[in-house]
């Protein structure tokens, strides 16, 4: 059996002038262009957090939920960590580069954090870390700031930079695989959107 959904004439419709979909990853010079303008403002914590996002390719609720203990070991950064999955309860490592690890240095000096401490706390709350919703006004901040559509990014825009950025180079779908800690290749396929964008690539190269 089928039930008649009616319509109602004056019902908005949830996504109306919304950009919905897969949030694009971010370019090489969109990265620079916000890593730069978080410099010059001094904002440590933004810093640190944008490009650990880009790093750890983790989605939200894990990224928000590190722990100073969990990229530091005796008060220094570890160019590796690993962490487990909440969404999947799968552990997945990620690197630390230099930049990452020199930026998160100097936030936690900056915020004077314990070992125990959320590495990205609200200000509103010290015992709890960022929340989602107030961790996608950062990043709307950040595209918004730069001249970017901020509809058409968001926190898994962060996510998928760095990935797409090695599948771009090595077309090594196994290791993206990997460092996303998806359980299957068809996820990852599906969640870089690589098919349609191969497709279009040899179809702009090929002239009739």
């Amino acid at each position: 059996m089928y039930q008649l959904i009616k319509y109602q004439p004056n019902q908005v419709p949830w996504n109306k002038g919304k950009l919905v979909g897969q949030k694009l990853p971010l370019k090489l010079q969109e990265i620079w262009a916000i890593r730069v303008r978080l410099q010059i403002h001094d904002r440590h914590r933004e810093l640190a957090l944008f490009n650990l996002a880009i790093d750890s390719k983790l989605r939200a609720c894990d990224l928000l939920k590190l722990r100073v203990s969990d990229v530091s070991s005796g008060g220094r950064i570890g160019s590796r960590a690993m962490v487990m999955q909440q969404k999947t309860g799968r552990a997945v490592q990620f690197e630390i580069t230099p930049r990452t690890r020199e930026a998160i240095s100097k936030w936690i000096q900056h915020a004077a954090l314990g070992s125990t401490s959320y590495l990205f706390q609200s200000r509103m709350n010290h015992s709890f870390h960022l929340s989602t919703r107030q961790y996608a006004r950062i990043v709307e901040s950040w595209v918004a700031g730069i001249g970017l559509d901020f509809t058409a990014y968001g926190t898994h825009s962060l996510r998928r930079t760095k990935a797409s950025l090695i599948y771009r180079r090595t077309k090594n779908l196994r290791a993206v695989q990997l460092l996303l800690g998806h359980a299957k290749l068809d996820s990852t396929i599906r969640y870089l959107g690589i098919e349609i964008d191969d497709a279009l690539e040899l179809a702009e190269q090929t002239e009739v």
